[in-house]
């Protein structure tokens, strides 16, 4: 699902979205462009974040031409801060600092409960034609959340390196990165405190404390054509190994995933203002698995995905029209084969009032490295199947004629079969570690979301930015599941939220002071909860339990004040949690109560 996410940051990507829809909007291929992120996922797209969050809700469709995760917290997801392959912007991490062109920035930030995030980079070589540059982020923590009594440790680590050159007629691009993610288990058993059964004290003992090491070792090269070439291209070729320490316990191996990826684009103009083209994405994914003697035992297979998009584009002078398709397969224990709509129109309606559309469709991999970047937790035993979103449509009217004041008003549809929804269970094995997330198979969804997206902003004095989403969520068993009854609906879908506000409020009463208030509010979301247990005379009979819980609101308000010394130096304070509410992301795994953090930013 869908990361493992700042207010202030969101809107501020929201605003960029509708500024790059507005003129022709580009095939996902082409998206990739010189300030592309050396960060090598294909959907989740997470921003710097905070280590006194330890989790992330799964993602949400939002408004823009491309799919943002809502990143209200962000310790279910590896840290994965967004990285440019070619120059880094100094400054504005963590604070209000202006950008300037110098070429180094660090930022160090230190908490309670050991909370630390940190970022550094430089820019080696910044020039027409060559730019260089190294980065380096770390996020950390390692106390004890709320209603717990296993400290939550979280030891990300981040870095890279990328390179660009520009040749008479192409644009070469180089890109490597390493990433370290180590964490415990530390939630709490799932026990279904209604049922008769209880677990023998021995399976309680389950080991919450050892770290699971999750590595990343990623590489890209890229070739690309001019923005004025007659005949465009684009080619990515990329390789990630990603890798679990750790099966079910320290005694267990962890597998490996290797996957090869090839995206290219080509088009061509005539007739002054259309264009045609063709893109496509061909992935290999192939596993290393290591001898497990007995049950459970890992099951991943080797497989391919591809997907060709061919599309055809006019631009009018005041609005844009795409008309395409996506074709897609994924090879496996079955070939499957689906077809989605590529298409997208905008209108320019009235004075910088844009009417737009756009119906697509993909296929998610739901590969290991993937949905480690969603959900870390997840259980490391099962390949999960590729997710086939056939239609992902959105429709909207966004306008930013009022001086200082913008809006986007919206409404979608969204159908997917095998959606990723997660149980939370536990295993059977005193010592294995406690409360997996295991993803449901064949689940088939339905989304219809409806929203609004506003923000005000007077002169430097003050920004104010509020965003709702309503979701209706139908959520059904496919075909592979038992079932006697013709009713196979879900009452919900397992950790989806059904209404979301995101608000915030920032106030500059002086000229280098600022005070950001952010509020985070999700409702509706429920979790089920599936239990195996073995008592000692049951050999290999498991009594299990199965439940449905509601969970509790995430209601979060935070605070950040933002002092800046002079283009160099600034410092920062945030206070997380302010109103010290009681919540979870996924069951068992509680949120950090109340928490503060002192730090500061420094160009060079």
């Amino acid at each position: 699902m869908k990361t493992i996410y700042n207010v202030k940051a969101l809107c501020v990507v929201a605003l960029l979205g509708s500024a790059a829809a507005a003129s022709a909007q580009e095939d996902v291929t082409k998206e990739k462009n010189l300030n592309r992120e050396m960060t090598l996922e294909r959907e989740y797209d997470p921003s710097v974040q905070d280590a006194s969050k330890v989790n992330t809700l799964p993602v949400v469709k939002e408004p823009e031409v491309r799919k943002i995760p809502i990143d209200y917290s962000n310790y279910t997801i590896a840290a994965d801060p967004r990285k440019e392959i070619s120059l880094l912007p100094s400054g504005n991490i963590m604070t209000q600092m202006d950008y300037n062109k110098r070429r180094g920035y660090f930022n160090f930030g230190m908490g309670t409960r050991m909370n630390i995030n940190g970022d550094l980079g430089y820019h080696i070589l910044s020039t027409e034609k060559d730019k260089l540059n190294i980065w380096y982020s770390h996020r950390s923590t390692n106390g004890k959340p709320m209603d717990s009594d296993v400290k939550a440790k979280i030891n990300d680590n981040l870095g890279g390196i990328g390179f660009k050159h520009v040749f008479d007629k192409t644009i070469l691009s180089l890109g490597a990165k390493y990433g370290y993610s180590g964490f415990n288990y530390y939630g709490s058993l799932p026990l279904d405190l209604r049922s008769s059964y209880m677990p023998p004290a021995e399976l309680l003992e389950r080991d919450r404390e050892t770290n699971q090491v999750n590595q990343t070792i990623a590489a890209t090269i890229g070739f690309e054509s001019k923005e004025d070439a007659p005949f465009g291209y684009l080619l990515d070729l990329g390789y990630t190994n990603f890798s679990h320490k750790y099966g079910l316990s320290k005694e267990m191996d962890g597998p490996t995933e290797h996957t090869f990826e090839a995206k290219f684009d080509l088009n061509a103009g005539f007739n002054g203002n259309m264009k045609i083209g063709l893109g496509g994405l061909v992935e290999y994914f192939s596993y290393n698995l290591p001898e497990v003697v007995g049950f459970p035992f890992y099951e991943f297979k080797n497989h391919a995905e591809a997907m060709l998009s061919p599309y055809y584009k006019v631009e009018g002078d005041n609005w844009n029209i795409k008309l395409g398709a996506n074709v897609m397969m994924a090879t496996g224990d079955e070939t499957r084969f689906m077809a989605s709509p590529n298409i997208a129109a905008d209108v320019e309606v009235a004075d910088k009032t844009e009417l737009y559309m756009k119906a697509g469709g993909k296929l998610y991999s739901n590969s290991m490295y993937e949905m480690s970047r969603v959900n870390r937790y997840l259980y490391p035993m099962d390949e999960l199947e590729p997710s086939r979103n056939w239609l992902d449509a959105i429709l909207g009217i966004r306008s930013g004629v009022a001086p200082g004041f913008w809006f986007d008003v919206f409404a979608g549809y969204k159908i997917t079969s095998n959606d990723v929804l997660f149980n939370q269970m536990a295993t059977f094995n005193s010592g294995d570690f406690s409360n997996f997330s295991e993803a449901m198979s064949d689940i088939d969804t339905k989304q219809l979301f409806i929203g609004a997206n506003l923000k005000y902003s007077y002169q430097r004095l003050f920004d104010v930015s509020l965003k709702g989403v309503y979701n209706n969520w139908k959520a059904n068993l496919g075909d592979s599941w038992s079932t006697t009854s013709a009713d196979t609906d879900l009452d919900h879908a397992w950790g989806k939220p059904e209404m979301e506000i995101n608000a915030n409020v920032t106030v500059r009463p002086i000229d280098k002071l600022s005070i950001a208030l952010d509020y985070y509010l999700a409702t509706g979301r429920y979790a089920r909860v599936l239990s195996y247990y073995a008592t000692p005379s049951s050999g290999n009979t498991f009594n299990h339990s199965v439940f449905v819980e509601k969970m509790n609101n995430i209601n979060e308000l935070n605070l950040t004040g933002t002092y800046t010394f002079n283009d160099t130096f600034c410092v920062y304070a945030k206070l997380s949690n302010i109103l010290c509410q009681k919540y979870e992301v996924y069951y068992g795994y509680p949120m950090q109560s109340f928490n503060a953090m002192l730090g500061v930013n420094i160009n060079f």
